[in-house]
């Protein structure tokens, strides 16, 4: 009988441990933990899926890919998931075909990073960047261009060599058709500020916009018709003196950089856009003065500022002082927002120096992207 009932007790414990108190328990593990804890039993599964859906959602992670500037050139990746608030270095598997080239490393928006020479383009847009795509170089030979992922095409726009006929070139890979195209050149205000460092990019599934930094004067490029629309002023403010773009789900927000000058910027503030008209629709939101003063620390170049928009999520980096990142969690019902900054493990810790290219991506990562990378990929991470 007392057997009866101890083996009841130890039924309901288990019963309590599965419920409620273990999915608030997965709250706290680390989503790089949950791969193996999501296989453990279809109970545990069901806890992590309510937990991950409900209590501590999935959230963009931030990648930090540093590239030596010497032969062999090499890489690593980095990591910073902001439900877990954990650093993670991204080991690659013993038998990788890690991309190599003399070419920088590059991204001009969220996913996307590539590699350009004079001969070949190499491009790849999945989280980890396992999957590279390596064609042809587009016919004209680029530095710094804007280059965006718009559904199946890849843009390349602007960048060029001051030796070629047209600084203000566009051109299209179809990653369907295997082929490059010529579309309508870019709009001549940006003559004198056609490359990335000065253009802020964002996209959707069918269309790639594209905003001066300095001046806020932006255009809509749409690949189906490879032709381009505006102009449009963003600017709402005068002392405005940079600004980004980046869609937050399916909301255009424009980040503001505002003050008399570069060294005296102030104020940072975000607004959402109507995609469409391109106006100002609402002030989000602004971030606190403290954080604005360590954001600009001693040196504040505006071309060096890196901004990453993905999910409900705002990530400022001053790349000038990379040691600390800005976050900006956005109301994803409408309302305002919240700020907040956290070191950067990989510099502050000396994972890699200030000697190193730096390059930041985003993008969210699932269950299912962390089992392939382990289990099938081999891949190992170790969090910082």
């Amino acid at each position: 009988m007392s057997k009866n009932r101890e083996a009841d007790n130890a039924s309901q414990e288990e019963v309590s441990i599965n419920g409620d108190i273990l999915e608030s328990i997965f709250t706290n593990v680390p989503l790089i933990d949950l791969v193996s804890t999501f296989q453990v039993s279809k109970s545990w599964k069901q806890a992590v899926s309510t937990s991950l859906h409900h209590l501590n959602p999935i959230k963009p992670w931030l990648f930090l890919h540093s590239q030596s500037t010497r032969s062999p050139y090499s890489t690593a990746a980095y990591a910073f998931d902001p439900r877990s608030s954990l650093w993670i270095k991204i080991q690659e598997p013993p038998s990788s075909s890690e991309i190599t080239s003399v070419s920088p490393l590059r991204s001009s928006h969220s996913t996307l990073l590539y590699m350009l020479s004079p001969s070949k383009f190499s491009f790849s847009f999945d989280p980890f960047h396992e999957e590279w795509r390596v064609v042809d170089a587009p016919p004209i030979w680029r530095t710094d261009p804007v280059v965006a992922v718009v559904g199946h095409r890849v843009i390349i726009a602007g960048g060029t060599c001051e030796f070629e006929d047209d600084p203000l070139a566009v051109e299209m890979y179809d990653t369907k058709t295997c082929t490059w195209d010529t579309c309508e050149s870019m709009p001549a205000v940006f003559k004198d500020s056609a490359a990335s460092t000065w253009l802020s990019t964002a996209v959707t599934a069918d269309k790639m916009y594209v905003a001066e930094k300095t001046t806020a004067v932006a255009f809509q490029f749409d690949p189906e018709t490879k032709t381009w629309y505006g102009p449009y002023n963003l600017c709402p403010y005068i002392n405005m003196q940079s600004c980004c773009i980046g869609f937050a789900n399916d909301r255009l927000i424009l980040i503001s950089l505002i003050g008399e000058t570069d060294e005296t910027v102030n104020e940072v503030k975000l607004f959402e856009l109507n995609c469409e008209s391109m106006e100002i629709t609402r002030e989000i939101g602004e971030m606190p003065n403290f954080l604005v003063e360590k954001m600009r620390g001693e040196v504040l170049s505006l071309s060096s500022i890196v901004v990453h928009v993905m999910g409900d999520f705002v990530f400022i980096i001053n790349g000038s002082n990379p040691e600390e990142v800005f976050l900006c969690e956005l109301d994803g019902h409408g309302g305002g927002c919240s700020w907040s900054s956290v070191s950067n493990g990989v510099v502050n810790d000396g994972e890699c120096t200030l000697m190193e290219r730096l390059v930041f991506t985003c993008a969210y990562v699932s269950l299912g992207d962390l089992y392939k990378a382990t289990v099938i990929q081999g891949r190992r991470f170790t969090v910082l």
